[in-house]
């Protein structure tokens, strides 16, 4: 922005926040005008502070969320920020400080120009008695009532009974519609008048009251004034608030309706306006608001406004051109070049001709409505949350002020307002169209919000009519189309079928038991996808406030509506204020499912789903709780939609012993698992586990029996494979604990998967209950399929004609054995083609393995390869849809898109970006992150209390910062995206920086984001907040931005890295990163990006160049990880105890990371000594010096050696 010579030497600090800092911004850039934007804690990435030219926070030192937000009430600290700054000008907006004394004579006495009225004009008017009086000098109509502030409730209630009941007891220092109390008798007022007094006191530090005569309809019109300062003003015609409740305004519009028809009267209120305003040398924009009686016309002076109104918009749309924020600032900018007293603006808009305007001449009308995140059926109570979706309609008569946008946080630190939308029409009645459209157009979905409230407003007859009164709202029925929430049990979620499908690690979600969801969308007369409640377990509580259509399928549960017991299974009508109450499981399911007739609307999709999943989708990324409301569609009952209920042979049945159909693979064979281990796990019924969940369901069981020692590279225990893709609902062995991957699973990992659920029999998972049991049935692909259309056509029977349908519970098949090797290609050393083994993963889902269980460059680049010769034929992919594409014909495909790969990759050159990563090297949060894992999980291990020491240590260096120096001096290759949330996992390509180590065990419980770990040879970047066993040792910007803000990201690619990417480091200090990390999380932050290619030939000769420096490097990597081991080959005690049981003898094998091996007890709190992940597969060598049953133990003592 280049500032013009006139303004060169200005600087507006803006003393407020939201929409109305953001408005005086734009209004000042336009002019050329340097601005500064104030800001606390919740609001450090708020656009007003991105779009200022500088941004100072308040209080920066205060943690505290509460009192940190009332910075913007500390007129001391805005002040020196001024000094500090070089401020000649302040804009102080509208709240917080704007009508401060005060802080304008603070402003004022440092040189500093004020835009508004001077100091002493502002306290005048705030206080209403003194305001009263001023009004009198020049006769301004006044409202019956005080002369002057009361003295106590005797002359209150002498005045009140010349006046006449009802009367306004109102507070002198009040405003926003604090400080009113109605009093409709003499008993009233007297058991008022202390609180209020009281209540004045403690909200304004005034406890002056006064009393007015009360109007029940009457209407609110304001004046809008500006004056020089000189002695005189100008009016630019009023606007109308009656639309208030709780006397505070929801609708505003100019011209007002009635004074259209008034004409009379409106000239003599612009008239008594500009004689107050002149009659105290009013400076600057005000509003004068009068009290108008609906019968008569008579017009009363309420108060005086000194500063910029909420709805000063509507004045300047039906005067174009006119900028009211303008005006103020060019005044101030006047006043402060040239401050002589005689000086006054001259300017086109401030001439009283274009105002003076009679009711025909006048061609715009326009209405604004105030858009909060309140919900006007709890009494407007504020709603505080996520805006998980905004989009506005553009329309040349639109204006649109606003400080939100997607993935906004409202806060319960200031006051709801998301925007104002300003409609400017030719005429009143087009004007109400104009607005019932944008208000049916606009989407403001997350927490509730009163658009509908207004939009039922708006379309009122009252209205219409231009007949509304400042009491309009007192009896407006309004009733929601939504059900509120009054328990939502132990957890109830927002889902939809079937989910996401990106990969990426980006959860798939949506409803465990897909099939009694659909079921329920079916009854209900819902498309089958159509988002629905799932409740785990409990039920929940709701309240409908309009007539619903409903339908609870899934886990038997009472249902009842208003205390009446209803059927499940079938169609349901909730009347409107109808209680639903669905009760706890019983019998044998886990889940029950709630549909309705059309849905949430409301509830936005995120990355193509509505589905809740770990903190995004649904209804705030989470749970629903108590109060919460949910928006419906089109839920009401209708002639199309006859009665359904399935009959009871079309239930499915949930049982406690389950028989789960699989297809072998991708690893159920000999060269993982023992032919006996194999036998022995399908003969074996699995105890479902109290620890399952979204994720996956745990079994407990036998050990697995394995076929190899070890995982090889992949890791020391035989389950460890090298990380490779997950097919959903993959039977995942984590040491030899099987799991079944669900719906909020991985989607990629490093542990062997023996069988995959059929398609058809996912639904059974989502019922599951802990201590029912599992026994696994093979059956072949084909039959997987036919199940899966069978099932497929019985739902679409259902919905398309209302049929009974046969029973849900498919016959048993016989189990089927096969290998689950589809094809195997033998290496073909000659001309240095490695293996490729195609597996089977379920009925939807091919697992293509390259090569042997190592880290190879090579292989990589040839995976890169094949995944992009097959993106080239437009082929599904290893995941397919089954019922489309047969498994043979796919395999086929993807066996020709392999072979016409080159033998030799070195060959090969991958197209790629280069992109540089700021990084703070062992960073505080890290530390801080390390120091709660030692405060809460464990405090020794040969990784702690330094990951970054560890580091050195196992990989042969001199010192921390050798380490630190060797990890960023290496552009890093990204070899895959995924596992959670698109994490990146990268390699050195320098082999001489590749170190290695190992996890955490257990894992921490808290990384931040943008920390970076290492795990093996590979490294990530967490991209959020989360659990995390990787070895930290810096912090960088997240390759992930959930709201895709951001000049490298996107609403539907929220993830910014992909496979081949290469990345840079640029080390910056920790005050730097948090800059940059506000203006990421701002949306604006561009990281350097420059494309660049891989090629496979350049690095086979750069790793031959430096050959011999990679064998010294590797050389003295093993002795630091012999070392290590030697360090490490213990496990000690964490704290003073009494050994209470010692589970081990030497020689014991461990098998999984849980084993426990010692029992201590400390202040009657028995504590288990478990094996974790790194002694998994080891011996027992002994017993620690002492450690016996009975005995005790010191923290640091060793309690168990291994061999």
């Amino acid at each position: 922005m280049k500032t013009p010579p006139q303004y060169a030497s200005h600087k507006l600090l803006v003393a407020n926040r939201g929409e109305i800092a953001v408005r005086i911004i734009r209004t000042a850039h336009r002019l050329g005008i340097p601005t500064i934007a104030v800001y606390t804690r919740s609001d450090a990435t708020a656009p007003h502070v991105v779009l200022a030219n500088e941004a100072v926070p308040l209080r920066p030192d205060n943690e505290d969320p509460v009192s940190n937000a009332r910075g913007y009430l500390d007129a001391d600290a805005i002040l020196t920020i001024c000094k500090q700054r070089g401020v000649t000008l302040v804009h102080p907006g509208y709240g917080f400080l704007s009508e401060n004394a005060r802080f304008a004579q603070l402003v004022v006495d440092a040189g500093i120009t004020w835009l508004g009225p001077q100091p002493a004009t502002i306290e005048s008017m705030g206080l209403k008695h003194r305001a009263r009086e001023l009004a009198v000098e020049v006769a301004v109509p006044l409202v019956p009532g005080s002369e002057s502030l009361l003295r106590d409730v005797e002359e209150a209630v002498g005045l009140a009974n010349e006046v006449g009941y009802p009367v306004m007891l109102k507070s002198t220092a009040g405003g926003g519609g604090m400080g009113l109390v109605l009093c409709t008798n003499t008993e009233d007022l007297r058991g008022k008048f202390a609180s209020t007094q009281a209540r004045a006191q403690s909200l304004f530090h005034n406890d002056g009251v006064f009393i007015e005569r009360y109007f029940p309809a009457a209407r609110h019109v304001e004046v809008q004034v500006f004056g020089d300062g000189c002695g005189h003003a100008i009016h630019m015609g009023e606007r109308e608030c009656s639309v208030q409740r709780r006397h505070q305004k929801v609708v505003e519009e100019a011209p007002s309706p009635f004074m259209l028809r008034h004409p009379a009267i409106r000239r003599n209120m612009w008239a008594a306006a500009v004689r107050l305003a002149e009659h105290v040398n009013y400076d600057s924009a005000g509003t004068v608001e009068f009290l108008v009686d609906d019968a008569t016309g008579e017009f009363f002076f309420l108060e005086m406004n000194t500063r910029l109104q909420v709805e000063h918009p509507v004045t300047e749309q039906i005067n174009p051109g006119l900028d009211i924020v303008e005006l103020m600032i060019l005044q101030g900018v006047m006043k402060h070049d040239c401050p002589r007293a005689s000086t006054v603006l001259h300017h086109p808009a401030l001439d009283q001709r274009i105002y003076d305007t009679p009711p025909g001449g006048r061609r715009h009308h326009a209405i604004e409505v105030r858009v909060y995140c309140e919900n006007p059926a709890a009494q407007f109570k504020p709603c505080p949350g996520v805006l998980q979706q905004v989009e506005f309609p553009k329309y040349d008569w639109l204006r649109v002020e606003t400080w939100v946008e997607t993935g906004t946080t409202i806060t319960p630190y200031f006051d709801p307002l998301a925007c104002k939308l300003v409609v400017t029409a030719p005429d009143r009645r087009e004007a109400i169209t104009r607005l019932s459209q944008v208000l049916s157009e606009t989407q403001i979905y997350g927490p509730p919000n009163n658009i509908q409230y207004l939009r039922a407003i708006c379309e009122s007859q009252v209205f219409k009519e231009g007949a509304a009164t400042t009491a309009f709202l007192d009896t407006f029925n309004f009733s929601p189309r939504a059900f509120a929430v009054m328990s939502g049990g132990l957890e109830t979620t927002v889902q939809d079928y079937p989910g996401r499908r990106i990969g990426l690690g980006i959860p798939r979600s949506g409803p465990m038991d897909s099939l009694a969801f659909r079921l329920a969308n079916i009854i209900v007369g819902n498309e089958i996808g159509t988002e629905g409640l799932e409740l785990t377990l409990t039920g929940c509580r709701l309240v409908f406030h309009t007539t619903a259509v409903i339908a609870v399928t899934g886990a038997a549960v009472k249902v009842t509506v208003n205390g009446e017991e209803v059927p499940m299974w079938a169609r349901v009508i909730v009347p409107a204020d109808g209680k639903l109450i669905l009760g706890n499981a019983s019998g044998f399911g886990m889940r029950m499912y709630l549909a309705i007739k059309g849905g949430f609307p409301e509830i936005p999709r995120y990355l193509g789903s509505k589905s809740t999943s770990l903190g995004l989708g649904g209804y705030q990324g989470r749970a629903l709780a108590a109060g919460d409301q949910i928006a419906l569609g089109d839920c009401e009952p209708s002639g199309a939609l006859p009665h359904i209920s399935l009959p009871v042979s079309s239930i499915p049945s949930y049982l406690t012993d389950w028989t789960v159909h699989v297809l072998v693979g991708p690893h159920c064979d000999p060269t993982f698992i023992a032919p006996d281990g194999i036998s022995e796990f399908f003969a074996t019924k699995w105890t479902v586990s109290s620890a399952s969940n979204r994720m996956g369901v745990r079994l407990d069981g036998p050990r697995i029996v394995w076929a190899r020692e070890t995982g090889g590279e992949g890791g020391s225990h035989p389950s460890n494979i090298l990380d490779n893709g997950y097919a959903f609902g993959t039977v995942n062995v984590n040491g030899d604990t099987p799991v079944i991957l669900t719906n909020e699973g991985p989607d990629m990992g490093g542990y062997a998967c023996v069988c995959t659920v059929a398609s058809a029999d996912m639904w059974k998972l989502g019922q599951l209950r802990a201590g029912s049991t599992v026994q696994f049935r093979r059956i072949s692909h084909e039959q997987a399929v036919e199940l899966l259309r069978t099932q497929n056509t019985l739902t679409k029977t259902l919905a398309e004609y209302n049929a009974s349908l046969a029973p849900w519970m498919a016959p048993e098949l016989d189990d089927f054995t096969t290998d689950p090797r589809l094809h195997v290609i033998a290496a073909d050393a000659t001309h240095g083609r490695p293996s490729v083994v195609f597996r089977q993963a379920g009925d939807s889902a091919i697992l293509v393995e390259f090569g042997e269980m190592t880290l190879d460059f090579a292989i990589r680049a040839r995976i890169h390869a094949f995944e992009t010769e097959v993106r080239r034929r437009k082929l599904p992919g290893v995941h397919f849809d089954s019922l489309v594409t047969s498994q043979a014909s796919l395999l086929a495909a993807l066996v020709d898109s392999e072979a016409s790969l080159p033998s030799n990759v070195k060959s090969l050159v991958f197209p790629g970006r280069k992109i540089t990563f700021p990084v703070v090297l062992d960073d505080r949060w890290n530390r801080e992150a390390l120091d709660k894992y030692m405060r809460s999980i464990r405090d020794n291990a040969v990784y702690l209390p330094s990951n970054i020491e560890y580091l050195a240590r196992n990989n042969g260096l001199q010192s921390a910062q050798d380490a630190l120096k060797q990890l960023v001096n290496t552009d890093w290759l990204v070899l895959g995206v995924g596992f959670y949330l698109a994490c990146p996992f990268l390699v050195p390509i320098d082999p001489r920086c590749r170190m290695v180590g190992q996890k955490m065990n257990p894992s921490r419980t808290y990384t931040p984001r943008g920390a970076i770990g290492i795990a093996g040879v590979v490294a990530a970047i967490y991209p959020i907040e989360s659990p995390g066993g990787y070895q930290l040792y810096g912090r960088t910007l997240p390759p992930w931005q959930t709201w895709g803000k951001g000049y490298d990201f996107r609403p539907d690619s929220p993830w910014l890295l992909r496979p081949f990417d290469q990345v840079a480091w640029e080390v910056v200090g920790e005050e730097e990163y948090i800059q940059l990390e506000a203006r990421f999380d701002a949306g604006q932050y561009g990281f350097k990006v420059e494309e660049t290619t891989f090629s496979m030939a350049e690095y086979a000769a750069f790793v031959d160049t430096v050959g011999t420096e990679i064998v010294t490097f590797k050389s003295q990597q093993a002795q630091g990880i012999e070392h290590e081991e030697a360090r490490g080959d213990r496990i000690a005690s964490s704290l003073t105890a009494q050994v209470w049981k010692i589970n081990c003898t030497a020689g014991d094998a461990v098998n999984h990371a849980e084993q426990v091996l010692v029992i201590l007890e400390a202040m009657k709190t028995e504590v288990n000594i478990e094996a974790g992940e790194e002694f998994v597969g080891r011996r027992v060598k002994g017993l620690g010096r002492g450690v016996r049953e009975g005995g005790s133990v010191s923290a640091g003592d060793v309690l168990v050696y291994f061999d």
